[in-house]
């Protein structure tokens, strides 16, 4: 199989000038410089008003093509910014790119979200669960079954235990999850929504006053399970802010403590999986989510979940 081609520099300017008026009297170009965050794009800043993203293989072209069409159609629903693409094609044969305008701001790892920032993702969460799933899967958008929580549990156990022998984490906070309350938070039949899929707080635009001002990188939207942009909240600013904009947004106790329980596992085996040398992503971020999905918050207080199914029957979803 042939190895596709590693964009450099020379490569994105050459491209850019081509794309860019602004670059056409200019033989060195617009500025070009790698951006560092993530690692399943090829993504470029263009100046200070531009990004560009390019497909590093064809399975992320798949992807970019489709999520070029998923943003037209979620825009009138989203009361945040969605990239728009002022120019797209192939960058090499078979490889798209995508120049999008900048939304300015910077993200929920560098930003507190505030308290109207939080409607903000309220109205993110909403306007997801407008979006006709038909269309969405007309796009090409795949349809995912929900996790199961109690598989995710019983991974998350080992794992709590080795990062209790690493001085990481208590593992006698997972024991609240137990097998008939993982049960009972379920994923609820006949509530599969457009979900953006990665809402980590490197995707998240977020203005010093705490605005989110747009959502970032749609390549891994698919229809499923609304609990799983509940978690990647919790990840991204916190459990409290999480379940109180999904909240407002309308879900009620069992999808919000669903998401909350389901970032909470990922956290606890990402960590391990991390120390032990299977995940290279940044230690300090791992550590920092952990923190976030762990926070106590009043939804825990005040519902309660028993060890009989019967007891959660007003907890049910809409």
């Amino acid at each position: 199989m042939t190895k596709p081609p590693t964009p450099t520099a020379d490569t994105v300017r050459r491209l850019v000038r081509s794309l860019l008026k602004e670059g056409a009297g200019d033989t060195s170009g617009p500025e070009a410089r790698p951006v560092t965050a993530g690692g399943e794009h090829s993504t470029w800043w263009v100046g200070t008003r531009h990004v560009l993203r390019l497909a590093p293989d064809r399975d992320a072209a798949v992807r970019q093509r489709r999520e070029l069409r998923l943003r037209d159609l979620t825009r009138p629903h989203l009361p945040v910014a969605v990239p728009a693409s002022v120019a797209h094609g192939e960058w090499a044969p078979g490889l798209t790119y995508t120049l999008d305008t900048v939304i300015p701001g910077g993200t929920a790892e560098e930003h507190d979200v505030s308290a109207v920032g939080e409607a903000d993702l309220a109205g993110l969460l909403t306007g997801l669960r407008e979006v006709p799933v038909r269309q969405a899967e007309t796009l090409g958008v795949p349809r995912t079954p929900p996790r199961s929580l109690e598989a995710l549990r019983r991974m998350a156990v080992p794992a709590a235990e080795r990062l209790a022998a690493a001085d990481e984490f208590d593992p006698a906070r997972l024991l609240q999850l137990t097998h008939p309350v993982a049960a009972q938070l379920a994923a609820q039949p006949g509530t599969a929504v457009l979900t953006h899929h990665d809402l980590k707080g490197e995707h998240l635009v977020v203005s010093a006053d705490g605005r989110v001002r747009g959502v970032l990188d749609w390549t891994d939207a698919v229809v499923g399970d609304p609990a799983e942009d509940i978690a990647g909240l919790a990840l991204a600013v916190g459990s409290g802010a999480a379940v109180r904009a999904a909240t407002l947004a309308g879900y009620g106790p069992r999808p919000c403590l669903r998401g909350l329980w389901l970032a909470r596992c990922d956290t606890v085996i990402r960590l391990t999986d991390r120390l032990e040398g299977r995940d290279d992503s940044p230690l300090p971020l791992l550590r920092t989510q952990l923190r976030r999905a762990w926070e106590t918050i009043l939804l825990e207080r005040v519902t309660e979940l028993r060890e009989a199914p019967e007891d959660t029957q007003d907890t049910d979803e809409q």
